[in-house]
């Protein structure tokens, strides 16, 4: 068949935007054109393409014809600036959409995504377990994530580890901890979350509690679902967390600025490790996007292995 790149264009739109009212306005038509243009496409598909929910969401037909209206539109686009602007061209460049972990954003990936001119980028936060789900759908092009398995269609290469170490303020660790973080200590003394699918410090807990042959410790928990306002919890005495993500000797992150009075627990750490999956697609704009990712994972994140 043949696809209608306007038709594509609203599709990829009101997935984008959540509603056919914001479709409209990034598009700068009517909300009937959108819906008028949707319809039609999911005419010559055959199928329902969106489910008219609040936010819109594709179908599983839907997914792939999404997949099908970024690859044209970022096609599209690169051949536009090969030929050069147009007396009717926006001036707009293209956009990437990409899924990254809330830690990576907070700390190595923007200095990245700032050294790729002409693109802008839609950028999705999701845990680093579930980022890759995002590239089936259609809704990110790639994907910082933990899965190292390639998601059908994409590529999978390593960047490096995100590496953590247990910590709390020092006034907390020595009131909780005044003998070291024992079993029974840690099942009593207060933790911090990043959410509720965050498992690092449960990962260290099972650690601890089968080197010292006991029942997996479970102590009372804040959940603080950000990088920074977490960091600010364990430094501010709320509980310990994992702290981190550390960057490689010689690297630094600015939102982990020393602090003197943030002390490790433990001496070991609990690494992440971390993939860049994306699309198997031949484009220049993404393989600039990618390799500005790897090299600035090469140069901050630790490579795996010790310590830990």
């Amino acid at each position: 068949m043949r696809w209608d790149s306007g038709q594509l264009a609203a599709l990829a739109a009101v997935i984008t935007e959540g509603s056919f009212e914001a479709a409209a306005r990034a598009l700068h038509v009517t909300p009937s054109a959108v819906s008028q243009r949707v319809r039609a496409l999911e005419n010559a598909t055959g199928t329902v393409l969106v489910r008219r929910t609040r936010p819109t969401v594709p179908t599983e037909p839907g997914r792939t014809v999404l997949r099908l209206a970024r690859q044209v539109e970022l096609l599209g686009a690169e051949a536009a600036a090969e030929l050069g602007p147009a007396d009717d061209d926006t001036g707009w460049p293209v956009t990437v959409p990409i899924a990254v972990n809330a830690d990576s954003l907070a700390t190595w990936i923007m200095p990245a995504l700032s050294a790729v001119d002409g693109v802008c980028f839609d950028v999705h936060v999701a845990d680093q377990d579930r980022t890759a789900e995002l590239l089936p759908a259609g809704v990110v092009m790639a994907a910082v994530t933990s899965q190292r398995e390639p998601v059908q269609g994409c590529t999978s290469v390593p960047l490096g580890v995100t590496r953590y170490r247990p910590a709390a303020a020092r006034g907390f660790a020595s009131r909780w901890f005044p003998d070291g973080a024992t079993a029974e200590a840690l099942d009593a003394a207060p933790m911090v979350v990043f959410a509720r699918t965050d498992d690092l410090q449960d990962r260290w807990l099972r650690d601890v509690a089968y080197r010292a042959g006991v029942d997996v410790p479970d102590p009372p928990r804040h959940h603080v679902p950000s990088t920074a306002e977490f960091l600010a919890a364990v430094r501010a005495g709320l509980g310990w967390g994992m702290w981190g993500p550390l960057p490689r000797d010689g690297a630094r992150f600015d939102v982990l600025a020393p602090d003197d009075d943030v002390v490790p627990l433990a001496p070991e750490t609990v690494d992440v490790t971390l993939y860049l999956q994306q699309w198997r697609l031949r484009s220049t704009v993404l393989d600039r996007v990618t390799a500005a990712l790897r090299e600035q994972a090469r140069r901050v994140l630790p490579s795996a292995g010790p310590p830990g």
